[in-house]
């Protein structure tokens, strides 16, 4: 299997995980997943973004931003303990890892 292909859980956690910090924009969660090591292009991200908005995880807004209408996400009320949820299970993976190595 390729490490690629664990990806995706992952840098939806991520934008979970920003989304329920502070209103987050496209353009600025490419720049905070690539600090990250996942370089996302926007023909990636902004479908990804769609698909969370669909699945009821995201809301978004229109926004003016200095004179740019920006869509601004937001993680839903409802769904504010799914990034906790991951975390949990992303701190259980090491430890099994750890137990099945010996």
């Amino acid at each position: 299997m390729h490490h690629r292909e664990l990806f995706p859980g992952l840098v939806k956690l991520h934008i979970l995980y920003h989304a329920g910090k502070e209103p987050a924009f496209g353009f600025e969660l490419m720049r905070e997943l690539g600090r990250r090591g996942y370089c996302l292009s926007p023909g990636t991200l902004y479908p990804l973004l769609h698909k969370l908005r669909l699945t009821c995880l995201l809301s978004s807004k229109r926004k003016n931003v200095a004179g740019r209408i920006r869509t601004c996400c937001r993680i839903t009320s409802r769904k504010r303990a799914v990034p906790r949820e991951g975390t949990e299970k992303a701190r259980e993976l090491p430890a099994e890892i750890h137990r099945g190595a010996r």
